[in-house]
């Protein structure tokens, strides 16, 4: 295994720029290259020399080159990408859990940028901005109209530097700029706590470097709290991945050792590998192993584990190992279906190519890609169902996915007119006063599919959906 690790470097699976991943990145590459087709790469030069030549204006040698690569890799799936060196920084920084910007969660509402939550202690929380705050301009650029990776862009760069924000908050009818120094941001990927006496909730947003630290730490505070506890709900809700050895990791807490959590097979020799709950499959470091710090209790206390469609990658592999392994309850909707696995090899010092070399298989043999997990016990978010899922993408909505390798996929008709009906209630949603929308906050004491996991562990009543029913597998339109 160690010969392994410093082939293949570091894994990882999550959302980078807007888009589900799951990638290693090795420090190597092959040592072998496929035989070229010269006929059409004799082609290419040909086309390369008359836009170089005939083109009406002068165009950028470099830039072509550049966007070959690019139309080339994505023309194969969603998740293959040519880096330059810009993304190939933005990449790295994302599975970092630190980047240099203002410190805030954003989505978009209106064309414009809606502040979800400033990270606590960042620059952005101490300026003073607020949930649902609306961001009309970034320095002098207005914000409708761009996407929200542009947004992103503008916000994000050098510490110490300043970028001023124009702010609508609307319960206040009243709009104010607000100047913010960048600097660098942590991101915090664990959240936790008692929720009632004798049962806990430990939230995973994301698989990052500093998580499974993080959870470690988590759980030592709420054993403190409460040493005798009688049942744990792990929420992967809306966790669109990150690093594989980490979700490794979390999956060994609760696993006999050396079970298998996952296995990847490709063409590539290197991608038939199966990854176990034993240090030597998740430490990337020397020294000691965190999970030894944790109480023996967790291998055997009752786990719930929330998922969603939101849930998808490093997080679909945790539950679908625990699901397998039949160590925990799984509750939600079906998750994303993201099982790929993309290499990532530099190209040089500051460029990369990220491409799709394997797919993931659950512990006992089920591919994840296109499919996701199904829980054992289907629950909506609200108790009048779940109005939004629907409006959710999918791996299987995304142009170009991979299909399961596992039988062909169906294609749900049924689907767009759902998400028009979505679409309906959420604009009508969005017309109510913040306190009385439906949804509340993962974790808060009106979280509907937490407060039924609760009554799982305690041998309760659960109000189980009455409409959500396992997705078929959709067919990929050739």
């Amino acid at each position: 295994m160690s010969q392994k690790l410093k082939i293949a470097g570091w894994i990882s699976i999550g959302a980078i720029a807007g888009v589900l991943t799951t990638v290693s990145l090795q420090t190597v590459a092959r040592g072998t290259l496929a035989p070229l087709p010269l006929e059409e790469l004799q082609q290419l030069a040909a086309v390369f020399g008359m836009v170089k030549t005939d083109y009406v204006e002068p165009v950028d040698e470099k830039k072509l080159i550049t966007d070959a690569i690019s139309g080339m890799v994505s023309s194969l799936d969603p998740h293959s990408q040519y880096f330059d060196k810009k993304s190939f920084k933005e990449f790295r920084e994302g599975t970092s859990g630190r980047f240099v910007g203002v410190g805030i969660e954003i989505t978009q509402e209106d064309g414009l940028v809606k502040v979800v939550s400033p990270i606590e202690g960042s620059p952005a929380f101490r300026a003073g901005l607020k949930t649902n705050d609306l961001i009309t301009k970034i320095d002098d650029t207005a914000v409708k109209g761009l996407s929200l990776n542009d947004a992103v862009k503008k916000m994000r760069g050098e510490p110490n530097t300043k970028v001023s924000l124009t702010i609508y908050r609307k319960d206040e009818n009243r709009s104010f700029p607000v100047t913010i120094t960048r600097e660098e941001i942590r991101t915090q990927s664990v959240r936790g706590k008692v929720v009632e006496p004798g049962y806990a909730w430990i939230r995973l947003s994301q698989f990052q470097e500093r998580t499974v630290d993080d959870f470690v730490k988590k759980v030592e505070e709420i054993y403190r709290q409460e040493p005798h506890l009688k049942g744990l709900v792990l929420d992967l809700r809306n966790d669109p991945g990150g690093l594989l050895d980490a979700a490794v990791a979390i999956s060994a807490v609760f696993l006999p050792e050396n079970v298998t959590v996952v296995s990847t097979n490709g063409q590539l020799a290197e991608s038939k590998f199966t990854y176990k709950a034993a240090p030597e499959f998740y430490q990337r470091r020397s020294g000691a192993d965190p999970l030894k710090r944790l109480p023996v209790a967790l291998k055997t206390v009752p786990l719930v584990v929330l998922v969603n469609e939101g849930s998808a990658s490093a997080s679909e592999i945790v539950a679908g190992a625990l699901q397998d392994h039949k160590r925990a309850t799984l509750m939600g909707s079906q998750t994303f279906g993201k099982g790929s696995v993309q290499t990532v090899r530099p190209l040089g010092p500051d460029t990369g190519l990220k491409l799709t070399t394997a797919r993931y298989y659950t512990p006992s043999g089920k591919s994840i890609q296109a499919k996701g997990i199904v829980p054992d016990v289907m629950v909506d978010e609200s108790v009048e169902g779940s109005p939004f899922a629907a409006l959710r993408m999918r791996e299987a909505d995304l142009e170009k996915h991979l299909n399961s390798g596992q039988g062909e996929e169906k294609k749900d008709e049924a689907r767009e007119k759902a998400r028009e009906e979505a679409r309906k209630k959420l604009e009508e949603e969005a017309k109510k006063p913040v306190a009385d929308r439906k949804l509340p906050e993962f974790g808060s004491d009106k979280d509907f599919q937490l407060a039924q996991a609760i009554n799982q562990l305690k041998g309760q009543p659960v109000l189980v959906s009455k409409t959500q029913t396992e997705r078929p597998e959709e067919k990929k339109e050739n």
